[in-house]
């Protein structure tokens, strides 16, 4: 199992905007590309006998954007498994919880926030789990 991916969003609170962190590398999974050969598992088989706590990608993900602690929110329901041959990793869904994003953090970074009409470039693999995203995020 390699180390587990994550997509961050932010919805605004009065409009409900969403937005998803474009990452320097021109994606979303958070924070390099996933194998061009990647296929996502829309049914798992089983569980797996070692996971990762949401815990600790969020805090890893908020050292690695420089943000405080507490700035990203794991969206519970979502985990999502991308097969690479015999290699899983699994992708979460992380929300920013201040009231607008994290524009200069993004900036900074060298990406930016887009809109799922924006999505369009990013690779088929990665276009997918959006689609998840956006389907839980609306509920």
């Amino acid at each position: 199992m390699s180390d587990p991916r994550l997509i961050m969003y932010h919805k605004h609170p009065t409009s409900a905007r969403t937005r998803f962190l474009r990452l320097p590398y021109g994606g979303i999974c958070g924070f390099a590309a996933l194998p061009p050969q990647a296929e996502l598992d829309v049914e798992p088989k089983g569980v797996a006998k070692v996971s990762w706590h949401p815990a600790a990608v969020l805090h890893a993900a908020e050292a690695e954007l420089g943000l405080a602690n507490g700035s990203l929110e794991i969206e519970p329901g979502f985990r999502c498994v991308v097969c690479t041959g015999d290699d899983t990793t699994e992708i979460l869904l992380a929300r920013f919880t201040d009231i607008d994003p994290p524009f200069a953090m993004a900036e900074a970074l060298g990406g930016n926030f887009i809109d799922l009409t924006q999505a369009r470039v990013l690779p088929p693999i990665e276009l997918s789990l959006l689609r998840h995203a956006y389907e839980l995020i609306l509920g």
